[in-house]
């Protein structure tokens, strides 16, 4: 080998020890910083106030359950301050010592196992501090429990026994409850100074269901006690003096139990203290509002009488000058019934109902009487008067109307007669300008239709002159017959026109139609049938309409043409 290639192989080895120290400098390094990291969280997790935290617990005294939880986690934390300390410490000192002699890969190993160490480590510290956190917590919660429950016993203790008369007839009871409480808190400050506050806290919970129940029932009584001692004791004394003094001025009372409602309901107001008495809340408010109730309805009573009272007197004038304007009329207008009569016939039992109406007030009468009498005899009930008072006022007022309506019904005969006869003037005089106007035109016939609807037009006008000269008049029939001649004229104006005006435009169409007579043989048979049925059969609206269809196929528009020349200078009197 030359001196050249042993230069080379020289400079390689220089090259690769060079690399090797970098590598393990670095390495070297690196574990370094993990130390140092290492180091960092061991210094934190020893900083943590824990032994403060052991120390603030330990001086809360616990005992039992809770004492024995407090040592578990004390002695854990002892465990790890010593032990496991001391064991992380060893082998972070191994770590710096395998570090410094770059023996590398077991540093790597070993820091590994630093980090789970201490990982484990604070793990086991963050549980110790919860725990003793719950068991600081619990103090607290209990601590502040007692202490509202306490604040609320004493304030539930404190209103009792500063107003016992709030309370009255249980009051002893409420003392006795109250009592027991007190017994219960006893028991729990007892347990929760010795320091168990996990098994005092089952006696609290109990101590403070009762202390709000009996918080509840300290509420509700004095409201209780006023309605049962103060409130329906007077409301019962109202009733009695008030009903006294309404019999002495003679009220009567249908079904009258108002004094022996009232001596019930002292014997229940009795009996609903005694529930008091006992605490028997629920049941004691359900009884009240049951007297309440009935006491109302005893008021109710009462006053039902003293305003019906009112009423009667305020209404007897009114009922019995209504009665007399009411009979004063019914006595008119049955004898313009009676005088109507003899003239038109009467066909809706217009004499019929008047007669109910007398037969109305009458029996209205009778019962006014009969009130009045035991107004009199003051035996009267009000509230059954002026039920009757009420009830007649209505049945007056719907007679009243039902007399106006027959007056009004019966007043507009002679003006409907007098107009059904100036109808008949003016029919008959329409028929003779009718018939004259036909006769003007001389036809060569009238069609026997016309002449036999206008001969019945003519029956129909007579027979309502015959119904107008009876002795007694149907209004009803005469105005069915007076509508029925009205629609006759109409209809007999338009067959008029219509006859007329058929027989006038058929001339003036032959006339139109002769020019095309000899061009068009359709025309001449055309024009010789409408003669035929115009000069024969009278039938002019037939004569009209064929030698109009013959015109229109010859030239269409001309028939429209001529009917509206006719129609413009078609003389427009009759």
């Amino acid at each position: 080998m030359n001196t050249k290639t042993w230069l080379w192989v020289l400079l390689f080895v220089i090259i690769l020890a060079v690399a090797a120290y970098l590598v393990a400098f670095f390495m070297k390094r690196r574990n370094q910083d993990k130390l140092e990291e290492l180091e960092q969280r061991k210094i934190a997790l020893f900083d943590l106030p824990v032994i403060e935290e052991v120390d603030e617990v330990k001086k809360m005294h616990l005992v039992g359950q809770s004492q024995n939880t407090f040592r578990e986690w004390n002695q854990k934390w002892i465990d790890i301050s010593t032990i496991s300390f001391a064991e992380l410490e060893s082998l972070i000192f191994e770590i710096e010592n395998l570090n410094e002699t770059y023996r590398l890969m077991k540093v790597k190993e070993a820091i590994v196992e630093a980090n789970d160490t201490l990982t484990g480590m604070e793990k086991e510290v963050e549980e110790i501090r919860q725990g003793l956190k719950e068991l600081r917590e619990s103090e607290e919660r209990n601590s502040e429990a007692v202490q509202k429950a306490l604040d609320a016993y004493e304030s539930i203790s404190d209103t009792v026994s500063e107003n016992p008369e709030k309370y009255g007839v249980s009051y002893s009871e409420l003392e006795k409850q109250i009592q027991n409480v007190e017994r219960d808190f006893t028991q729990f400050v007892a347990l929760n100074t010795a320091g168990d506050p996990m098994e005092a806290r089952t006696v609290l919970e109990n101590a403070e269901k009762r202390t709000y129940e009996i918080q509840t029932i300290v509420e509700q009584i004095p409201p209780l006690v006023d309605t049962l001692t103060n409130v329906f004791p007077k409301q019962l004394k109202e009733i009695k003096e008030g009903y006294e003094t309404l019999k002495k001025d003679h009220y009567v009372f249908e079904n009258d139990v108002v004094a022996v409602n009232v001596e019930k309901l002292e014997t229940k107001v009795d009996s609903t203290l005694s529930n008091l008495e006992k605490l028997e809340i629920e049941n004691v408010s359900k009884l009240n509002t049951e007297i309440a109730k009935e006491i109302d309805h005893l008021y109710d009573i009462m006053e039902k009488e003293i305003s019906s009272r009112v009423y009667v007197n305020d209404n007897k004038a009114k009922l019995k000058s209504l009665l007399e304007h009411a009979d004063k009329n019914n006595h008119l207008l049955m004898i313009e019934l009676d005088h109507v009569s003899q003239s038109y016939i009467l066909n809706n039992n217009e004499l019929g109902s008047v007669r109910g109406f007398q037969a109305q007030m009458e029996e209205i009468q009778k019962e006014f009487d009969e009130t009045e009498e035991k107004m009199k005899n003051k035996d009267a009930i009000f509230s059954q008067v002026a039920s009757f008072y009420r009830e007649s006022l209505a049945q007056l007022k719907d007679i009243e109307n039902g007399q106006v309506e027959i007056g009004r019904s019966i007043k507009d005969f002679a003006p409907r007669e007098r107009q059904a006869i100036e109808k008949i003037d003016d029919y008959e005089l329409e028929l003779r300008m009718l018939k004259r106007y036909v006769e003007k035109q001389r036809l060569p016939g009238i069609p026997s239709s016309y002449l036999e609807f206008f001969f019945v037009t003519g029956e129909r006008i007579e027979e309502l002159s015959q119904e107008l000269n009876k002795i007694r008049i149907d209004m009803n029939h005469i105005d069915r017959l007076v509508d029925v001649c009205d629609e006759d004229m109409r209809t007999l104006r338009e067959k008029t026109n219509e006859l007329i005006d058929s027989a006038a435009l058929t001339e003036q169409m032959i006339q139109y139609a002769n020019r095309f007579r000899f061009s068009h043989p359709d025309i001449k048979h055309a024009i010789d049938r409408s003669l035929s049925l115009f000069s024969r059969e009278h039938q002019y609206k037939d004569a009209l309409d064929v030698i109009s269809e013959a015109i229109e196929r010859i030239e269409p528009g001309a028939t429209e043409r001529i009917r509206k020349y006719y129609f413009d200078n078609k003389e427009t009197t009759v």
